[in-house]
């Protein structure tokens, strides 16, 4: 009996690849520095993953920066972070444009202050254009409260008339959502060893592949970011289907 070969592996990068950035603190605080070193040091890592994932076609990246939750932090620590974002937006901005890369920014921007809401603006029209990969940062953002804005604009649709009850259905729940045109993750990344979601993208990451990764952000480069796509690929993906 002849032996049959056996049908190549095929391979897929994922199209969309969420990650909640964890581990800043706890990076520093093992090398008795303040904290601010830590976020600083996870820039760079935001740097080198954002680079990674344009390089090997993943088309739109998203980024757990600061959630709603995150205001209750020490009102030094969220002042660095706001510190930290001004300076990304200042100096990250032109290159990213330049890059092919296009920025979006998800979550309350109303709580922000008013000048980094301005920067915001001017960084999202600056890389408008770009193509090659979607960078989208959740900045003051919680799932729930997504998810509650969007079953709220639904609910004034409604009441105007211009939808019925029945007619509300989970494409135009996603349509309403702040990720509306995004597609949904293929893979939500979490660093630092933590096995929880943490309040992000709750709705999006329904049929998502998790990945655990003991690594603190500050330390998760390019080679980490490859390796967590390498097993991606490995998983196999039925939506509540069977595999044969």
């Amino acid at each position: 009996m002849k032996a049959v070969a056996a049908k190549p592996l095929e391979l897929t990068v994922p199209a969309h690849v969420a990650i909640i950035m964890d581990g800043n603190g706890r990076w520093a605080q093992a090398r008795n520095l303040p904290r601010t070193a830590g976020h600083k040091k996870g820039v760079d890592a935001v740097r080198t993953v954002v680079e990674t994932a344009a390089e090997i076609g993943v088309s739109h990246l998203t980024l757990f920066g600061f959630s709603t939750e995150n205001w209750k932090r020490p009102e030094n620590e969220v002042s660095d972070l706001m510190g930290l974002l001004r300076l990304y937006l200042r100096k990250e901005v032109a290159s990213l444009a330049k890059n092919g890369i296009r920025l979006r920014i998800i979550g309350d921007r109303k709580s922000l202050p008013s000048d980094i809401q301005n920067l915001i603006s001017e960084s999202e029209d600056k890389t408008a254009k770009g193509k090659r990969l979607t960078l989208v940062i959740a900045l003051s953002y919680g799932g729930r409260a997504d998810i509650t804005e969007a079953v709220q604009k639904l609910a004034e649709k409604a009441l105007r008339g211009e939808i019925k009850p029945e007619e509300i259905n989970e494409d135009l729940i996603s349509a309403n959502l702040s990720t509306a045109g995004i597609p949904d993750p293929d893979l939500v990344i979490r660093t630092s060893g933590e096995q929880r979601i943490s309040n992000f993208l709750l709705w999006q990451s329904a049929y998502s592949e998790f990945l655990f990764e003991e690594k603190l952000w500050p330390d998760f480069g390019r080679d980490a970011f490859l390796k967590a796509v390498d097993a991606y690929q490995l998983r196999e993906r039925r939506f509540g289907a069977t595999s044969v």
